[in-house]
Formats: structure tokens, C-alpha cells, sequence
């Protein structure tokens, strides 16, 4: 099951366990959204097209982070008349897990967990600069013990 939701002013096709960056949403890292704002919806019962909106859908979504975008930068010139301008912007932006999704009569739920790990953290990884965390250790096996040292009284009684 798929739906186009709207957000930030722009259109989004999103399916359950989709990882989406939209315009910035206020939240915490972990806080729950909700889309009202469904234009259509896909699934076994067919398309739904909402006019503007699906009466009674919703999408579900888990806040995972809010971040800077990409840089942009604005060079401005008039050639021949000494005339350079440089300006740049950053905007802000959220990364969303889809959850679930729900409407004309069906429902798609995403059976995953939702890990809150940032994107530069995905990157330090990436580059071995981050230990890597395992997901829980079974046991710890026991440490090996070293021999104990000879002292020198031992040694020079022999």
C-alpha cells in the first residue's frame, strides 16, 4: 500500500518503512507525526484519488532527526563592471520513518523498529571514525588470566 501525502508544500509518495526528508517539522527525535493531508492512496483495492483530500486517511511517521540541508550557494556577477556577490544557505530539514498508513477501508502497518541514528553518525561510521555498537551480547566470555610473574628472589635462589 502506497499513499501522496503533502507537506512543507510539496508531494511525497510514501510506503510503510520509507525513510523521507521533508521540509522542517517541529518535534523531538522520536516524537510521532500524522499526515492528514492524503491526496491519494494505492493498494489491493485500488486507487483512491482524494478531491483534494481522502476523507479519513492518515499516515503515520516516527520524527527520527531534524538537520541542515545541503549548502547552497548564490553567486551573483555583472560582467565587465567589477561587480562578484557570493551568499549561501542552509535549509532545515526533517528525516521521517513512515510507520504506517491507513484509509479507504485498509491498513499497512511497518513492522521494524525505528533506530534514531543521525545521519552523521551513519557517516562516521562509514569512515570507521564511530565504535559500532552491537545489539546486546549474549555473554561475555570469561577474560583470559595471565601467569603470574616470577619475582627475582625466585629466580636468583635457582
Amino acid at each position: 500500500m502506497y499513499a501522496v501525502i503533502k507537506t512543507g508544500g510539496k508531494q511525497y509518495r510514501v510506503q510503510p518503512g520509507d525513510v523521507v526528508v521533508v521540509e522542517k517539522i517541529d518535534g523531538d527525535a522520536g516524537a510521532d507525526v500524522s499526515f492528514n493531508e492524503v491526496l491519494m492512496l494505492g493498494g489491493d483495492k485500488g486507487v483512491t484519488v482524494g478531491a483534494p483530500v481522502v476523507e479519513g486517511a492518515k499516515v503515520a511517521a516516527t520524527l527520527i532527526e531534524t538537520r541542515k540541508g545541503e549548502k547552497i550557494k548564490i553567486f551573483k556577477k555583472i560582467r565587465r563592471q567589477g561587480y562578484r556577490r557570493t551568499n549561501g544557505h542552509r535549509q532545515m530539514e526533517s528525516v521521517l520513518r513512515i510507520t504506517g498508513i491507513e484509509g479507504a477501508g485498509e491498513t499497512a502497518k511497518w513492522d521494524g523498529k525505528v533506530e534514531l541514528i543521525t545521519k552523521a553518525e551513519i557517516n562516521a561510521r562509514a569512515r570507521g571514525l564511530a565504535p559500532r555498537v552491537e545489539a546486546a551480547p549474549a555473554e561475555e566470555a570469561p577474560k583470559a588470566k595471565k601467569a603470574p610473574a616470577k619475582k627475582k628472589a625466585e629466580a636468583t635462589e635457582a
